[in-house]
């Protein structure tokens, strides 16, 4: 027994007297002595084979008279109870591993279930969307239909002649009317207006009994929504009409630093009205711009982003061009405001005399009695459709507007020019464009033509035959605001005869409408060489889905549209870029009430 005893021990670590007995001794032994155990076993051989066994170990010993007896030593007691103790231990860090584990899934679950759409208190099911939003109008639209119905019976009371049932039905839809108001949903609802509903719903019930036919209810509806069909067809043109205005308005604030300017200019000697380095204007190897406006605070917006992120501002040259009403204007904000070592210079486009009516065909037909009529006669019948609103525009009749076709002969002695728009930003350093090959073309543009849009056949009229010979429908067009032109090959090419030659045969709008870009699409036709779009992002002024990231990239941002950053319809995510250029803290500004 203790051989086997000793090679377990050896083999295995400290040995299970339990386990022992089991697989090593007779039933018939008796454990006394242990206290973990209290097993007991039938006897299956004779106690008498054993009991006369006596032997004597070093760590115990057996004696058996009809029973077996071990007594385990104190060493052994020790070494059980610290084996006792280490598996109720281990035992216990395991029972905490799984209990940490439990609160760290627990803890998980909870965060996941934050980012579940929770649901609404009270609703069936958590997943079915359209039970979270119940229709916050629902009362408004029961008291709206009510009072299209009351409407309806009325007139068919009136037709019956039931004067008492109209008198109710009158009554009933102005307090309905009265309680409706302005109110969008159930909550802008006061609570008494519950009853005004019940009270509707009974006097329409009592209508509905007495004046009901299907033929007159049907009759009556059709013609209440031809009615407002009507009405939405007038707003709709009213709104376009209003919004073309807002676009074409100059802001009170605007006005009012056109005119402190213009005073202060005329209060100035002679001698200090005058710009420095003159000398820099016929220069051709230095940068130079043409910027037409009439727009103080937009010009000064572009001059002076230019400037800011120009490499080298000595190198860059500005000519500006206004009318006469803002000459002394622009010619003093940049007196008081001079775009550091750049050179500015600003002209009168009413002193250019060479600009007349013999020779440019624009200014004849503003001069003639159909022309004039149009635009200043709104009942005429060319001029009553919506889309025809924006071409009754003020600055059509400007030669600002048109002075783009004749740079050669502003600028004689210049063999390129970036021509700006006063609607633009610049973000970048702009002197690559002078290095960009135009392989011989004239104009240098970026590209608008998507899949479908913004090709010739949307600015032409292809059903001429002018028109249809000369052109391509499907051909690309092209943006002015920042264009490069080489005036040395717009000689050679005589675009400024092109151009004549188109406007002389739109005398009476048959080829195109109004505006300067499709006399320019035809002018320049063949003759545009393609820029890099990321040089000139467009859509500012109408497009609210421009990416940020090609806004932010582009050496131009144009506002083309009706909603410029300088009016109260712009686009406020789009102002920023820039109302960083306006200096709203000058003198001149804040007396104008001119804010950002």
């Amino acid at each position: 027994v203790l051989d086997v005893i000793v090679s377990n021990t050896n083999d295995m670590g400290p040995l299970s007297l339990e386990s022992f007995l089991k697989n090593n001794l007779s039933a018939s032994w008796r454990v006394v002595g242990l206290k973990t155990s209290n097993a007991k076993h039938k006897l299956n051989r004779p106690v008498n084979n054993v009991g006369q066994e006596k032997q004597n170990g070093k760590e115990g010993k057996f004696s058996g008279v009809g029973s077996a007896q071990w007594t385990d030593s104190p060493a052994q007691l020790t070494r059980r109870q610290l084996i006792e103790k280490r598996k109720e231990k281990r035992a216990a860090e395991l029972v905490k591993q799984d209990d940490e584990v439990i609160v760290k899934l627990e803890d998980s679950a909870i965060e996941h279930s934050k980012s579940v759409d929770s649901a609404v208190l009270g609703k069936y099911n958590i997943w079915r969307k359209e039970n979270e939003n119940e229709n916050v109008d629902s009362t408004v639209r029961l008291m709206r239909d009510q009072i299209i119905m009351a409407r309806v019976y009325l007139g068919i009371a009136k037709m019956k002649n039931k004067p008492q049932l109209y008198q109710e039905l009158q009554s009933q839809l102005k307090e309905s009317q009265r309680a409706l108001g302005e109110a969008t949903s159930d909550a802008d609802l006061h609570p008494s207006d519950h009853e005004k509903i019940k009270t509707m719903g009974q006097v329409l019930s009592k209508a509905k009994e007495q004046l009901y036919d299907c033929k007159l209810v049907t009759g009556k509806l059709r013609a209440m929504l031809q009615t407002a069909d009507e009405q939405v067809r007038g707003l709709k043109k009213q709104s376009t009409f209003l919004s073309q205005l807002a676009a074409k308005t100059i802001p009170n604030g605007i006005h009012c630093l056109s005119m402190r300017l213009t005073i202060d200019y005329f209060l100035l000697p002679l001698e200090k009205r005058k710009f420095p380095r003159t000398e820099n204007l016929e220069n051709p190897s230095l940068y130079h711009y043409a910027l037409f406006s009439d727009n103080v605070l937009a010009a000064s917006v572009v001059v002076n982003s230019t400037i800011v992120n120009a490499k080298d501002p000595s190198k860059h040259v500005f000519h500006l061009v206004t009318d006469k009403l803002n000459f002394g204007a622009m010619n003093m904000w940049f007196l008081l405001n001079p775009p550091g070592k750049a050179t500015i210079n600003v002209e009168n486009v009413d002193e250019f005399k060479w600009l007349n009516s013999s020779y440019c065909p624009v200014l004849k037909q503003l001069e003639s009695a159909t022309m004039k009529e149009y635009y200043f006669k709104a009942g005429h019948p060319t001029t009553t459709g919506a889309s025809n609103l924006k071409y009754r525009n003020p600055k059509y009749l400007s030669m600002l507007n048109h002075l783009r076709f004749y740079l050669p002969q502003v600028y004689p002695k210049l063999d390129k020019i970036l021509f700006l728009d006063d609607d633009i930003v610049v973000q970048k350093d702009l002197t690559g464009l002078w290095a960009v090959n135009l392989h011989g073309k004239v104009n240098g543009a970026v590209e608008t033509c998507g899949e479908s849009f913004h090709r010739f056949d949307k600015y032409l009229n292809f059903s001429n035959p002018h028109i249809a010979k000369n052109f391509d429908p499907n051909a690309c067009g092209w943006a002015y605001g920042m264009n490069m032109f080489d005036l040395k090959v717009w000689k050679k090419k005589d675009i400024t005869g092109i151009y004549h030659k188109w406007q002389n045969l739109n005398e009476d709008r048959v080829l195109w409408k109004l505006g300067t870009l499709p006399p320019g699409l035809m002018t320049f036709y063949g003759l545009t060489h393609p820029l890099n779009k990321s040089w000139h992002v467009l859509g500012l002024g109408y497009n609210p889905s421009v990416d940020r990231s090609e806004i932010d990239n582009a050496a131009v941002v144009h506002y083309n549209g009706n909603m410029k950053p300088w009016l109260e319809i712009a686009m406020t995510k789009y102002r920023s870029y820039w109302t960083k250029y306006v200096k709203y803290d000058h003198s001149y500004l804040r007396n104008c009430k001119l804010r950002e």
